[in-house]
């Protein structure tokens, strides 16, 4: 049962700290965020210039969309040739909707389709402001995680290519009575490099796996939520996990969230980087381009890409 699980650690990194003037509190934080970055593959993010007013705005606007009719939210579906926009997603078993999205690229801009955003007022505007402050603050933390290993600092941030990616995916969740399918059917880990997530600030879901056993994930409202995905763990050579986790849905109350998923350039070879390639720890992964192409042969059969690419 869900409401029998613990909860994780209280995984909390202050990105004020994360940049301090003082070496001092800097390398503290800096350890910290390695550790939970190796153990847990994600952390919590306070402090990172966003206030609890702002995140609740984006929050708003996403749930006052979802809750326009189906006809004020049809100019934005999505095609049969193109998945950006709104659209549904559907239990594989029964057909019942489980959920509502909005995908929508951001980088690289040529791959952007204004027509699939919405007309909601203030929608495009906030949805931009929300994705340079976001963008900050990925960069910042991305740094900081190749600084802890020793690297230069913008060694994660050139690995994604020139044209590297940014994809929104705001999910609307309606209450739902078959908890324990959804938490089946919704396990993975993300593809990207790294995704910051906002989550509901009412409504707690998020389940995270760690040494084959699953916490809960405590709501923490003015934070932003770190996770590693895949093509970060491969550029770590290991060292940082890619997150597993899940949705566990409220059988009477709706909720949001609001990932933005960072990942390199679909052209761009992804390999460990050579330093963190040693003889104690010798290359765990092959070089990889196209990502997102062993995800669609792999997760429709429940298998987690990640796997193709291990040695």
């Amino acid at each position: 049962m869900a409401d029998d699980l613990p909860y994780m650690d209280d995984n909390i990194i202050d990105l004020s700290l994360l940049l301090s003037s003082s070496p001092t509190v800097a390398a503290e934080e800096l350890n910290k965020l390695r550790n939970y970055l190796s153990s847990w593959g994600c952390f919590q993010l306070v402090n990172h210039g966003m206030s609890l007013e702002f995140l609740d705005e984006v929050r708003d606007i996403c749930k006052t969309f979802f809750r326009l009719p189906p006809e004020a939210k049809e100019h934005c579906a999505k095609t049969p040739d193109n998945s950006q926009g709104y659209g549904t997603d559907y239990m594989p078993d029964n057909g019942n909707p489980s959920s509502y999205r909005l995908l929508l690229t951001i980088y690289p801009e040529d791959q952007r389709h204004p027509d699939r955003w919405p007309n909601t007022p203030n929608f495009r505007d906030l949805m931009w402001e929300y994705t340079l402050k976001a963008k900050t603050v990925h960069d910042q933390v991305v740094q900081a995680m190749a600084r802890s290993l020793n690297l230069e600092e913008n060694s994660f941030l050139d690995g994604y290519g020139e044209n590297y990616q940014i994809a929104a995916r705001i999910n609307y969740y309606p209450p739902f009575p078959f908890a324990e399918l959804i938490r089946q059917v919704s396990k993975h880990a993300d593809i990207s490099a790294t995704t910051l997530l906002l989550v509901d600030k009412e409504v707690e879901a998020l389940e995270l796996e760690k040494d084959g056993d699953w916490f809960k994930v405590p709501i923490i409202p003015e934070a932003i939520m770190i996770i590693v995905g895949d093509q970060l763990e491969i550029m770590s050579n290991g060292i940082f996990k890619s997150a597993e986790h899940r949705q566990n849905p409220s059988p009477v109350k709706d909720r949001m969230s609001w990932a933005m998923f960072f990942s390199p350039d679909l052209e761009k070879e992804i390999a460990p980087f050579k330093e963190l390639v040693t003889e104690d720890r010798p290359a765990m992964y092959k070089p990889i381009t196209r990502y997102i192409d062993l995800f669609e042969k792999y997760y429709p059969k429940g298998i987690r890409p990640i796997t193709a690419v291990k040695l």
